[in-house]
């Protein structure tokens, strides 16, 4: 995780604010990373749907929200707790 450390990406940085794709496909392109291989965690539908227009894999974070609506809005799977990522992760 140090490669991420101090690395900030927001509305500020694009053109289109979420649910637009912008702000993921930005982060992406200035990270290195192939959109279709990037996993993005979202506590929102809205952010959730821009990671997924992006072609982004998607978990959403369903502390506040309803599961069910972050699915609708693409996400692959949710979680409640931080720690269920450790799934999805190597």
């Amino acid at each position: 995780l140090a490669r991420f450390e101090n690395r900030r990406f927001s509305a500020v940085d694009v053109a289109r604010p979420k649910p637009a794709p912008d702000l993921f496909l930005h982060a992406a392109q200035r990270l290195g990373f192939d959109p279709r291989r990037t996993l993005v965690v979202e506590d929102s539908p809205l952010g959730v749907q821009g990671a997924f227009t992006a072609g982004m894999t998607v978990i959403g974070y369903a502390e506040l929200v309803a599961p069910e609506r972050l699915v609708a809005a693409g996400a692959a799977h949710t979680v409640s707790d931080m720690r269920e990522l450790l799934e999805f992760v190597g």
